[in-house]
């Protein structure tokens, strides 16, 4: 049986008395952050038009809203809806953990929507910018995840990479699938969306940049999927998928539907 040592790492960052601090909780604060800077460089490509960095100053609030809102609300109704309904002020201990990717980004596109209508700007040219500050975000969460010894693959006996998760009942040597996503969803997405959103002829498309982010997070999602232990309380679904999976089908689409629509105008133009 090949397994190399789980680097064990205090889930806790810091503890001052009462106050604790958890990596999971900094993981968030660095993608929102960073996100924020990220996003006011990205404004100042095209400085006499909008959004301009000034807008995204103002945005950070509505994304922290909704990412957190939405993906709480995510969790419950996709993961874990039968406790929760038994449960249903548990829902609202959100420092117990829980919390779904396809629900925050239904929460962003949502706030995105709200703002952007409020202040007359484009949501498609609103929403380039934003998703190509997204994998940020979720790079630091998948190696909180992984921190905290959580979401992890499934066994992998003979995997000379394999670690056994302290957290894993069954002690097994298991993908460590939160390291996958991190250089999939994180590193490698964000390069891409980087180069696509300083190329005019791409920005010049409102929504490509954003499809493209749909696009290639629904297909690292649906490939580490086969690598990640499925949640216990769901395991597999239609024809062995799990809802990982199954959600990330309407969010491949959407992104496929957001490029040709940008390819069209265009052409149009």
């Amino acid at each position: 049986m090949l397994a190399i040592p789980f680097p064990t790492i205090d889930p806790v960052a810091l503890a001052v008395g009462p106050v604790v601090v958890r990596w999971y909780a900094l993981a968030y604060l660095a993608g929102f952050v960073l996100g924020w800077r990220y996003c006011l460089g990205l404004a100042r490509l095209d400085p006499d038009s909008r959004p301009s960095p000034a807008d995204f100053d103002d945005f950070l609030t509505w994304a922290v809203v909704g990412t957190i809102l939405g993906g709480r609300i995510g969790y419950v109704l996709f993961y874990n809806l039968p406790y929760y309904v038994e449960n249903p002020l548990d829902a609202l201990q959100v420092w117990h953990g829980g919390m779904s990717f396809h629900g925050g980004m239904v929460g962003v596109l949502t706030a995105i929507g709200l703002f952007c209508w409020r202040r007359g700007i484009s949501p498609f040219v609103f929403g380039d910018i934003v998703a190509a500050c997204a994998p940020i975000g979720l790079f630091f969460g998948r190696i909180a995840n992984f921190i905290n010894g959580e979401l992890y693959g499934r066994p992998a006996p003979d995997f000379a990479y394999a670690m056994v998760f302290p957290r894993d009942p069954l002690q097994v040597p298991r993908h460590p699938s939160q390291l996958y996503e991190a250089a999939l969803e994180g590193l490698l997405l964000f390069i891409l969306l980087a180069v696509a959103i300083r190329v005019p002829a791409l920005r010049r498309r409102p929504g490509t940049v954003g499809g493209l982010f749909l696009i290639g997070y629904s297909l690292s999602r649906i490939a580490v999927e086969f690598f990640r232990e499925p949640d216990p309380q769901l395991g597999f679904l239609f024809a062995g998928a799990t809802m990982g999976q199954l959600l990330s089908l309407p969010m491949l689409a959407v992104g496929l539907w957001l490029v040709l629509r940008g390819r069209r105008q265009a052409i149009l133009a």
